[in-house]
């Protein structure tokens, strides 16, 4: 029997504890380890402002020693630059914001989806436009959230359309200006999504000249800072159970969720009972097809030189196993 000094020892036991420390992160400590906080950044509509206002968060990960801290953005594209830079932990958005972010190599993973048809998101003209049909965007000025979802989903109607980008004068406005815009006839249509899209639906002053459905499928999703997604996975994946169960019962009770969300965003509840009525609130993991259609998406941008460089939505994506 080969025998060794006690200075070999160690270093055998040296290495063998490395060993397990490599191989074994998320049993030996990943899965242990709790955070003393967790940064939500939401926006005023959606599944997290509802988790918000019923403490469904807190519920779950208080008991646990974490506190819950909330940060409102207005739209994706800020949300996602401080989920990158780390001043948020997990956040939401819709489609394009993430293909922004990865493309400026923003440090972020995908850990959840909400699908959808496309139901709640439109390009909008005003009642006495003479624009009747895409195709009549050639020229005009479409007003948009840079790098959101309405960004995308103009560019797909325009070559739905058989027109480019460069057919149209994109006149960048996050929602609230693009609003005002569109109200005083500084822009010739406007891309936008719920509820602000149910808002100016309810004027009379307002057309509809397409859908998002039938052109884009305007998938949401959930996201969280990589280093924070790898260091706490049990915790994110906590986070998306309680969205499972937000979901399941924003789906069972619509009109408790059209009421928390008038109070919450202080819309009227007609508005927002139409917003709620085409939201499709089920959240899943991010499945082959989504990540495809994400692609589609870069691409697309990419393209167009709206992004600097080709690139693999899939690279970003975690794998998340629903506890159900």
């Amino acid at each position: 029997m080969a025998r060794f000094s006690p200075a070999r020892r160690a270093v055998t036991a040296g290495l063998l504890a490395l060993s397990a420390a490599v191989f074994l992160p998320w049993t030996a400590t990943a899965q242990t380890a709790t955070p003393k906080e967790v940064r939500i950044g939401y926006q005023k509509n959606g599944l997290l402002i509802l988790a918000k206002q019923r403490k469904s968060l807190e519920a779950k990960l208080n008991p646990l020693g974490i506190e819950v801290k909330w940060a409102e953005f207005s739209f994706g594209p800020p949300l996602l630059e401080a989920l990158g830079l780390g001043s948020v932990d997990f956040g939401t958005t819709g489609d394009a914001p993430p293909i922004f972010a990865q493309a400026a190599g923003a440090n972020l993973l995908y850990v959840s989806a909400q699908e959808a048809a496309g139901s709640g998101a439109a390009v909008l003209v005003a009642d006495t436009s003479p624009l009747k049909t895409l195709a009549d965007l050639k020229g005009k000025k479409v007003g948009f959230a840079k790098a959101s979802s309405a960004h995308n989903l103009t560019i797909a109607a325009l070559e739905k359309a058989g027109l480019t980008y460069q057919n149209i004068e994109p006149v960048y406005l996050p929602p609230a200006d693009a609003a005002a815009a569109f109200a005083r006839g500084a822009i010739d249509a406007w891309t936008i999504w719920d509820p602000y899209f149910a808002i100016a639906e309810k004027s009379k002053n307002t057309r509809i000249l397409s859908l998002a459905r039938g052109i884009v499928t305007q998938n949401s999703f959930f996201l969280a800072n990589k280093d924070f997604t790898q260091k706490y996975p049990q915790i994110v994946g906590a986070i998306n159970e309680v969205l499972v169960d937000t979901a399941r019962w924003a789906s069972q009770d619509q009109e408790a969720v059209a009421k928390a969300l008038s109070e919450i965003t202080g819309v009227d509840l007609e508005s927002q009972r139409r917003a709620v009525a085409r939201t499709e609130f089920a959240v899943a993991p991010v499945s082959p097809a989504v990540v495809a259609e994400q692609q589609r998406i870069a691409d697309r941008f990419h393209r167009l030189g709206l992004i600097p460089k080709p690139i693999t939505v899939k690279d970003i994506v975690w794998t998340w196993t629903p506890a159900s």
